[in-house]
């Protein structure tokens, strides 16, 4: 999932973060209800029905847990205000989050491809599993993919990148499920090989979700910009303020979700200090109104017409 994704519309009617933070609270409180009663139906049935890949799965489930509670501290503590060590806000926090909900699935993959290597290198200790881990994956597959859906929607409606992450994580989960449930079926019918083979995927599954989770979050620790569609719509927004004449130099990086901008504004020779001054501060208020901008930073450049060219002679 490509957070740039969120940007489908460039002109954003802005979320406060109170507005931001209530709903990651409410989506991940729904979120920890699922995964607590998942974790301990699919570990316990995946013990006793003998079935690693059921087991490999509470797992996952477990790690989404650890995720729910990562999400509300995050949320928590990115809606505080800015402040002297933290001009630009704590709106970082949710990447931050999003970089430990990366590492965590890495984590949890590689644990999960280590233990299904094992089994499969000693074949004849796989047991044949009981029909209920069969039914035990599927409605854990049916919970989880209520679940991703539902989470999804809250991320899109308030563009945060970190409830996608916690929402795919979800969809992560109902992938697991499908692939545990074909195992545990290949498994009942006389291929027990199929239970460790599916832990397997399950693994690799998160592993590499984790890795794309956290390639991203770091990158938008190191300042990336935006995509250029939604670059290409603040400069529109700009352009289309009287007095500007020009706009060149727009510079984003991500803040959180939400987005810091530096522009060059191209405004008349001849206009005052303070008419190319109220013309930046006009320009500053439509983007911080119509796009996700947290802060806009602006540099007025005189334009100079090109019939004014000969309108006064040099100076000597």
């Amino acid at each position: 999932m490509n957070f740039n994704q969120l940007a489908d519309d460039p002109e954003d009617d802005q979320h406060s973060p109170a507005e931001r933070a209530a709903a990651a609270s409410r989506s991940t409180w729904v979120s920890v209800g699922v995964n607590l009663l998942l974790t301990i139906a699919q570990i316990v049935a995946g013990v006793l029905a003998k079935s690693q890949g059921l087991i490999a799965d509470g797992i996952h489930s477990l790690s989404d847990l650890v995720a729910d509670f990562v999400v509300l501290f995050a949320s928590h503590h990115s809606q505080k205000d800015a402040d002297a060590d933290h001009p630009y806000g704590h709106q970082r926090f949710e990447t931050a989050a999003s970089l430990v909900l990366g590492v965590l699935l890495l984590v949890v993959g590689l644990g999960m491809l280590w233990s299904a290597a094992q089994k499969l290198q000693a074949p004849e200790t796989i047991a044949t599993v009981h029909i209920v881990a069969l039914w035990v994956a599927a409605g854990a597959l049916t919970a989880k993919e209520l679940l991703f859906r539902y989470m999804l929607s809250v991320a899109k409606r308030v563009k945060s990148s970190m409830l996608v992450a916690n929402a795919w994580h979800a969809r992560s989960d109902a992938a697991s499920s499908l692939v545990v449930g074909l195992g545990i079926i290949g498994n009942l019918a006389g291929y027990p090989i199929l239970d460790p083979i599916a832990a397997a995927i399950v693994g690799f599954m998160v592993t590499k979700m984790g890795w794309s989770f956290g390639w991203d979050a770091l990158h938008d620790l190191m300042d990336r910009a935006v995509d250029e569609a939604e670059v290409q719509a603040i400069r529109q927004t700009l352009l289309e303020t009287p007095g500007i004449s020009n706009v060149h130099d727009v510079r984003t990086r991500k803040m959180g979700d939400m987005i810091v901008v530096d522009a060059h504004l191209e405004v008349e020779a001849t206009l005052s200090v303070e008419q190319g001054h109220d013309i930046a501060v006009a320009a500053r208020a439509r983007v911080l109104q119509r796009h996700r901008v947290l802060n806009l930073m602006t540099h007025v450049d005189p334009f100079k017409r090109p019939d004014l060219d000969h309108a006064a002679p040099a100076v000597r």
